[in-house]
């Protein structure tokens, strides 16, 4: 079992990175080379200004490089709930930057011709419990009337046609929803931004960020310095850098995943015939998908710890028994991949993007970072571009998250509280 994830293993390096030094005059640096700080640089890039981009280690390294390969559509909340709290009309507004988001991405792969097998294969939110089929029924009302009216109903009865377990007891179907490999992606959107005139620089760790005047700054780098017109911060829950603005404000959450051995035909029929992207109703919940080649991708928030090689190894492990307790039938199947990453998380689980100090951002995606980033990416390019109203998470209040200064001491507890909620619903 190799500790390392599967999508940067089994992707080409980036071969368009730039070996000059850091320094000069910039329009506009990005800091970050994930999926934001890509899209940002490509579409800034295409539009004339000089920009570079500015990455502590390999692009698409952290998060972006780091996740289950889902890209879907879909909030991270209840739209019901989410709309008792700020409105039909503006939960539903949030909602459809989702969807715009898995449609950027498709758009992006298609004029860049990326070879990253994107595919939309729907979603299927699975019920965990029995009681839990229940909600997702009352959910799939105010959905099927507001914002997915495509969206399909599975009973209990019906689920094993999707899903080859006896642990579930129904699900929604969100046909919106795709996959893809997660490393050719990310390349093949870094090579795009090098096309385009972006200077990408790997192994450019930010140390400090001067403001010089209005949104001009100097920033630091351990290759060296710049002056930038314009700064985008695209960390993500980065732990590095004089951000901690952003830290008090994110809470990054270790989420963990393994990756199968490819599966026989007939195997991988068995356990998901339908090759949808899955997840479960559970607040500790898994998510999963197969690729290409029948390996299963299985995830999850196996252990509320940051991600370390003994610290994935530990998930891992859980995560394994877990995989074998809803498809028994992998009992003699080898585990090849095991890796951790960590989730910028938000106390409400909505991204945020805007402006402050003069400074550009766009982070916080709560876990369906692949198609937010990427369209945020293209969104605050325009942003910054002078569009100020492209913006469509403009206006979103953003508290620091109480007690929370540096490292996430209370992770242990959270992981409690959300184990005890599991239990008793």
């Amino acid at each position: 079992m190799k500790l390392e994830p599967y999508w940067l293993a089994s992707a080409p390096r980036f071969t368009s990175g730039s070996t000059e030094p850091v320094e000069g005059q910039v329009d506009v640096a990005v800091i970050g080379g994930g999926f934001t700080g890509l899209s940002a640089a490509r579409s800034l890039a295409k539009a004339g200004a000089r920009v570079a981009v500015l990455e502590a280690g390999r692009v698409v390294g952290e998060a972006s490089g780091r996740n289950g390969g889902h890209c879907n559509n879909g909030l991270a909340h209840d739209l019901g709930g989410l709309a008792a709290q700020i409105g039909i009309e503006r939960a539903s507004a949030l909602y459809r930057v989702f969807d715009d988001g898995v449609d950027t991405v498709e758009a992006l792969v298609k004029e860049e011709a990326i070879d990253c097998d994107f595919t939309r294969t729907g979603k299927i939110k699975l019920a965990a419990k029995p009681g839990h089929f229940a909600k997702l029924q009352k959910s799939a009302d105010l959905l099927k009337s507001t914002v997915e009216p495509d969206l399909e109903v599975v009973a209990p009865r019906d689920v094993q046609s999707e899903i080859g377990s006896s642990g579930f007891h129904g699900g929604l179907v969100f046909p919106r929803s795709a996959h893809m490999h997660m490393g050719r992606f990310g390349v093949g959107l870094a090579e795009a931004a090098a096309r385009a005139g972006a200077q990408i620089h790997e192994g450019a760790a930010v140390t400090g960020l001067q403001r010089i005047a209005g949104q001009a700054h100097r920033v630091v780098t351990t290759l060296g310095s710049l002056e930038a017109r314009q700064v985008l911060l695209a960390t993500g829950a980065s732990r590095q850098g004089p951000f901690a603005w952003l830290r008090r404000r994110i809470v990054p959450v270790g989420s963990f995943i393994i990756a199968t051995e490819p599966l026989s035909d007939n195997l991988a029929a068995s356990i998901m015939p339908t090759r949808r992207t899955a997840t479960t109703t559970m607040n500790i919940g898994n998510y999963f998908r197969l690729t290409p080649d029948n390996r299963l991708i299985f995830g999850g928030r196996a252990r509320f710890a940051l991600s370390s090689p003994s610290s994935d190894a530990k998930s891992g492990a859980i995560l394994k028994a877990r995989m074998l307790e809803l498809f028994p039938q992998l009992a003699q199947t080898r585990i090849d991949y095991c890796w951790g990453g960590l989730v910028d998380m938000t106390a409400d689980r909505l991204p945020r993007a805007g402006e402050r100090d003069g400074v550009f951002y766009a982070t916080g995606y709560s876990g369906h970072g692949t198609q937010m980033s990427v369209h945020m990416g293209k969104i605050m390019a325009r942003v910054m571009g002078g569009e100020t109203a492209a913006n469509p998470l403009a206006g979103l209040d953003w508290p620091v998250v109480p007690g929370h200064f540096g490292p996430p001491w209370f992770l242990p507890f959270v992981g409690m509280y959300y184990r005890y909620q599991d239990w008793r619903h």
